[in-house]
């Protein structure tokens, strides 16, 4: 029964190991190709890699657990994701792509450089210094959130379970690049979906109809089925969590990646329904794995949390139970691998390349060597990280959305869509959008009631507009 289970796994493992490979001639050609895809990616391998890549464990484990506990309230906490980059499908996609292919920009500091005229430096320094600080948070959090599934479904231990996930992510992300990356993705897509729905219609079918689950759910608790369940601050706070998504640049790449900017709008529709389906999965299984298991103490260490995959192991046959697991490691690994990258172009490209070397001609090779060397050191820290942060997942992972779309979400869309923001402006809002995360986070009275991305976002947006105004006729 162990290798029934476990089989799924391996051969998940075994096919994003083999794209890897496939993909490494290609991306050794140069930086472009390793970081971006050459700009010559599919729309199909861009819709669906652009919404799975900002959906880690999250989705699976941290929304059906909240859909669990507090009932449909927990569509709040996709509805806001799932409308934003909708929209950044339909009108901030193709002006990025337009822009990046004209100016020959790589990354969103090239972007930023070039939309700026930054030829001091200060603009990709402050962004990669933003990067790295979140960055390697998130990484982290997904290596131990890997490290805790091989635990508790496998019976590894969690140190060794980290380090599993780490190696393999390693591998297709350093010998593929992007293409490896956004391959894998689309895998991985259909591995979280076909588990996703395929655990729901089982339940609904079980239960002999939705119609039955809805009324065992008004006897065990009539507040599950009412929208407004949680306060007006929780509900924002919940559906704020969509103002990340312009300030990830793991999900912004993707938009610079493709070949044809025409297509954006398939893309949206695509990547659109890819959201609603996995949200809807997610939800789905936190309100009918509740019927099948009641109260949080049926469940792994009384978590709630752990409903997705207590409710697979007491529903699913032993292979199809397996395929739940590597849905977890799908969504883990389409996160990590994203943004792992990013932070490995932010080095290679915006300060070494850029900065520290912009006088000499590098061999497009010699950067490609460098590059993995780069995502190497930085898998290496992320793990030496991942080991102190054990009992923090969740908040490193809400830390870190939060971080990047307060300080990068309200730049990235002012400079893209208002021609008055200036350097100085942008200058402001990152720094102010960090620092308000910041602080809102260390004082418990206000986190506790708002979460730290909504002010970031919005005092970020604030800072950038007034001071553009005061330096609009001072900028260079």
């Amino acid at each position: 029964m162990s290798f029934v289970i476990l089989s799924p796994l391996v051969i998940y493992f075994f096919i994003i190991i083999v794209i890897g490979i496939y993909a490494s001639r290609y991306s050794s050609k140069g930086v472009s190709e390793f970081f971006i895809g050459g700009r010559q990616m599919g729309r199909f391998v861009v819709a669906l890699s652009a919404v799975v890549s900002g959906r880690s464990a999250w989705l699976l484990m941290g929304v059906s657990g909240l859909a669990y506990m507090q009932g449909i309230t927990a569509i709040w906490a996709v509805v806001g994701y799932t409308v934003v980059e909708f929209f950044l499908f339909l009108y901030y996609a193709p002006r990025i792509r337009k822009f990046s292919g004209e100016n020959e920009c790589i990354t969103l500091p090239d972007y930023f450089a070039s939309r700026f005229n930054d030829k001091s430096g200060m603009l990709r320094i402050l962004l990669v210094a933003i990067f790295l600080i979140f960055m390697v948070a998130y990484v982290s959090s997904q290596f131990v959130a890997g490290g805790k599934a091989f635990t508790a479904h496998l019976g590894v231990s969690e140190s060794a379970g980290l380090i599993i996930t780490a190696v393999i992510i390693l591998l297709y992300t350093m010998l593929g690049g992007f293409l490896a990356v956004s391959l894998t993705d689309v895998v991985q897509a259909f591995i979280m979906v076909i588990a996703l729905t395929g655990l729901t219609v089982a339940g609904i079918i079980i239960k002999g109809g939705f119609g039955n689950i809805i009324s065992q759910l008004r006897i065990i608790d009539g507040d599950l089925l009412n929208l407004f369940r949680q306060p007006a601050l929780v509900i924002i706070g919940l559906a704020g969590i969509g103002l990340g998504s312009p300030g990830n640049p793991h999900i912004i790449v993707r938009y610079m990646s493709i070949k044809d900017a025409e297509q954006f709008k398939w893309t949206a529709i695509v990547g659109t329904i890819w959201n609603i389906l996995m949200a809807a999965g997610a939800i789905l299984i936190g309100l009918i794995g509740r019927t099948f298991l009641p109260q949080s103490s049926m469940l792994p260490g009384g978590d709630h949390e752990n409903i997705y995959v207590a409710f697979s192991n007491y529903l699913l046959n032993p292979f199809f139970a397996g395929l739940t697991i590597a849905s977890i490691f799908a969504a883990i690994m389409s996160t990590a691998d994203s943004q792992l990258l990013i932070a490995a172009s932010s080095i290679v490209r915006d300060i070494y390349e850029k900065l520290v070397a912009a006088k000499k001609e590098i061999p497009a090779r010699q950067l490609t060597y460098l590059s993995r060397m780069v995502v190497f050191s930085i898998v290496l820290i992320s793990v030496l990280l991942a080991f102190s942060i054990q009992e923090e997942i969740l908040w490193f992972v809400l830390f870190a959305w939060a971080g990047l779309g307060a300080a990068i979400g309200p730049a990235s869309l002012l400079a893209l869509f208002w021609k008055k923001t200036t350097k100085q402006g942008i200058i402001a809002g990152l720094i102010t959008g960090t620092l308000v995360v910041f602080i809102w986070k260390s004082i418990p009275i206000l986190s506790e009631k708002v979460y730290e991305l909504i002010p970031g976002f919005l005092a970020a947006s604030l800072a950038i507009i007034f001071v553009s105004i005061i330096t609009s006729k001072t900028d260079n």
